[in-house]
């Protein structure tokens, strides 16, 4: 695979879901050698306010490649077959 996928978690602070997840995610992506990235929809909202009105009532939610992939819960089963695209 020439192009590394990008996996980044929307999260805020003090969300539970949001820690598991990230976790998942690491050991996820770990395997396909990719760091995935946060970003905090509240800290964002001072740049982007759209980010947080239209994910912040599902947190967490994957992207995957700039694009929603799955929310609350992480597909692991999904994702690991996307990142191997």
């Amino acid at each position: 695979m020439s192009d590394r996928h990008a996996v980044t978690l929307l999260t805020r602070a003090g969300c539970g879901l949001c820690t598991v997840a990230l976790e998942q995610l690491r050991s996820i992506c770990g395997d396909f050698g990719i760091e995935p990235g946060t970003i905090d929809v509240d800290e964002a909202a001072a740049t982007d306010p759209g980010l947080r009105a239209e994910f912040g009532d599902r947190l967490p939610v994957v992207l995957l490649d700039g694009r929603e992939h799955s929310y609350f819960d992480v597909d692991e089963t999904r994702l690991r077959a996307d990142l191997n695209r």
